[in-house]
């Protein structure tokens, strides 16, 4: 079984939307991420009546990955809904971009997941060219 593989089944685990009160939903979005160190981590997002509230899957599995690891390098990254990502989907969002970015330089070449049958990465890099941190890093 390839790592995308075992990715998509941990993530899928996580699956199963619910509404966790009538302002909050949780678990219509799912994540997984492989450390640098070659553990995945999952998580699923939140989201509230108030839009500042909310947490994206991949912010919460990096969060988890940082806080059950300690690390904030991040090699791979699945994200998606009730199916695997197809054809250019499974994009993290503006917001994760940019966390997953400010995380970790050395995400800049996190592999995520685009289309699950063909397995089509795209770099996290080439979603945020000229990057406004990169000076910062270095």
């Amino acid at each position: 079984m390839d790592i995308w593989k075992k990715m998509y089944l941990k993530a899928k685990e996580e699956y199963h939307p619910e509404e966790i009160s009538p302002f909050i939903s949780a678990h219509h979005v799912v994540c997984a991420v492989l450390s640098e160190s070659g553990n995945i981590y999952t998580g699923f997002c939140i989201e509230g009546a108030s839009g500042v509230m909310n947490l994206c899957a991949e912010r919460v599995a990096a969060l988890n990955m940082y806080i059950q690891e300690g690390t904030t390098v991040i090699k791979k990254l699945i994200a998606f809904r009730s199916e695997p990502p197809k054809v250019n989907g499974g994009m993290p969002c503006g917001a994760c971009r940019e966390f997953l970015m400010q995380l970790s330089y050395e995400n800049r070449n996190m592999e995520i997941l685009t289309d699950y049958e063909t397995r089509k990465v795209v770099l996290l890099k080439d979603l945020l060219p000229n990057w406004w941190g990169d000076k910062r890093y270095q």
